[in-house]
């Protein structure tokens, strides 16, 4: 059993948790996910580690109330516990021999964005941030991105916070100008992070893309976050889970994962509508 330490809301949907789970504390990097179980029939979903404090033995995940799992979750508080809480798994992020990173992160991937863009600015990395969100009130970690960004851009779809439009629009704007980065980091929704290595693509930076997007068992068993990518000109199959989630954008078949990735949507909404409304029983 793992115990939440510490529950904090970041927006109307999106939660922050503590866990007490020293092991995978010790040894969780940047980029890697953990499964969980809320209890003991629950399902087994993949969250991604969004820091770790290995002294005292706590991991930081953040996640958005969208399926029936997440619902549960959001309704469990300090003191209580999860069932089970494994890994590391996943590949870590590569940051090595980098001197220059552009992270960019969209809505909840910030969260994961967030300890990739810390773990940078740790090894002396100058790091430029831009994150986007929909409005003003569903801006998440601002004030962790600046401790750890030498440049922070904050981007909202309309304009009530930060600067208006989306994250591609400032990385244009200085890839335009002649600014150089090492390698672009991008996580968030699989419509962005395609648009973003688009842009990329006429100046040649290199861009790593997170497919923690398409996951669902983080085993490799399900398939469901199977990959095609396109290899030196062959067709490479690969899984987010197993192989990732990190994976070079230049290469990922972004129409067919945007397929993969809503073929559940119609099961998992009913479960969340199920579970909502056995919530409802329980408090009336």
């Amino acid at each position: 059993m793992y115990r939440i330490i510490e529950k904090k809301i970041l927006n109307q949907t999106v939660i922050q948790l503590l866990i007490e789970a020293p092991l995978v504390a010790k040894k969780a990097q940047s980029g890697q996910f953990i499964i969980l179980r809320v209890d003991e029939e629950g399902e087994r979903i993949p969250l991604t580690v969004a820091g770790t404090d290995p002294i005292l033995g706590t991991v930081k995940i953040i996640y958005q109330v969208v399926g029936a799992t997440t619902k549960k979750l959001s309704l469990l508080n300090e003191g209580d516990y999860l069932k089970d809480f494994v890994g590391p798994l996943g590949v870590p992020t590569h940051l090595e021999g980098l001197g220059k990173v552009c992270v960019v992160g969209g809505g909840v991937g910030c969260a994961i964005a967030m300890p990739v863009a810390e773990k940078l600015h740790s090894m002396g990395v100058d790091v430029t941030s831009i994150i986007g969100f929909r409005n003003r009130d569903l801006v998440i970690l601002e004030e962790e991105f600046r401790a750890c960004s030498d440049k922070l851009i904050i981007m909202t779809d309309d304009g009530s916070y930060g600067e208006h439009g989306n994250v591609t629009v400032p990385l244009k704007e200085m890839l335009d100008n002649g600014e150089k980065f090492d390698m672009i980091i991008t996580i968030g929704p699989l419509v962005m992070m395609k648009y973003v290595v688009e842009t990329a693509r006429p100046f040649g930076v290199p861009v790593t893309v997170s497919m923690n997007p398409i996951m669902i068992d983080g085993t490799g068993m399900c398939g469901g976050c199977r990959l095609t990518l396109n290899v030196d000109g062959k067709k490479v199959t690969k899984f987010a889970c197993v192989d990732g989630p990190d994976f070079n954008g230049y290469e990922v078949d972004f129409d067919e994962a945007f397929s993969r990735s809503g073929m559940y949507a119609d099961f998992e909404r009913h479960a969340y509508e199920e579970t909502c409304n056995l919530y409802k029983k329980e408090v009336q």
